[in-house]
């Protein structure tokens, strides 16, 4: 099962090389990984992803939780949560494809940061199926280079209730 972790920890030199150390020793291939600060400068928020049994990630997320730099570990694939990655994407451009191209980066709301004779550079942000599927779509035209972000995530505030019966707030009136 892909599991998507974020980790609150305070932000010093080491604290990613302990904790990506933490993966690899319990022989887990870290799918994305991102870092960066949070609202507090001293705190750094780390979104991972990685596939992997439920039961065994669950000890590895209980040492994460005895690392003194460790605030707070949240297994985000058991709650509502939205993730995002940002991938820019050097496209081959021509006479004959280039309005092609354009109606692609529209489709999938994309932008054109750069423009070369020969090629356009596509900045692309979502979930990782809508990225692959773009990237999948202009692979034809040829991709000259490519780079992504790996994934961040937050959960959802928002948990819609359904209304009660009786409750005054949810009858309109």
């Amino acid at each position: 099962m892909r599991h998507t972790i974020s980790v609150l920890v305070e932000n010093r030199p080491g604290v990613l090389a302990r904790i990506s150390g933490l993966f690899s020793s319990r022989g887990f291939n870290i799918e994305s990984l991102t870092v960066g600060e949070t609202e507090d400068p001293s705190i750094s928020r780390m979104t991972i992803v990685v596939s992997g049994d439920d039961i065994v990630l669950e000890q590895v997320n209980k040492q994460l939780n005895k690392l003194i730099d460790v605030i707070k570990v949240i297994d985000m694939t058991k709650e509502k949560f939205i993730n995002r990655e940002l991938a820019l994407i050097k496209v081959s451009i021509n006479a004959t494809n280039r309005s092609e191209i354009i109606q692609i980066v529209d489709v999938f709301r994309g932008k054109i940061v750069d423009i070369s004779p020969k090629t356009f550079t596509v900045e692309i942000t979502g979930n990782s199926d809508k990225i692959n599927a773009f990237i999948e779509l202009v692979s034809p035209f040829g991709i000259k280079e490519m780079v992504r972000t790996g994934a961040v995530a937050l959960s959802r505030e928002y948990q819609k209730e359904k209304p009660k019966k009786g409750d005054s707030k949810f009858s309109g009136g």
